[in-house]
């Protein structure tokens, strides 16, 4: 699933003509975690999840509550 969030997130960086330094300062923190984020290695928290949504204003993640109550796993990649 990282993988899968890390290409949403660089796609729609691509998309919004953001590089990785302005999402590093939009969203307060250091270009090496970004960096992190987008190697598809890093295992996000939501709140990280939730900060890049907001700066990019876009879903990152779409969570189908029934699928997640079933199965425990988030549904899909937004966008995916």
């Amino acid at each position: 699933m990282s993988f899968q969030i890390a290409d949403r997130i660089d796609a729609l960086l691509k998309q919004k003509g953001i590089s990785q330094k302005e999402l590093a300062k939009l969203t307060q923190t250091s270009e090496a975690a970004v960096s992190r984020w987008l190697s598809g290695t890093h295992n996000f928290t939501l709140s990280t999840l939730a900060k890049i949504s907001a700066v990019l204003g876009e879903k990152i993640i779409v969570v189908d509550s029934m699928n997640y109550r079933q199965h425990g796993t988030v549904s899909e990649v937004a966008g995916g």
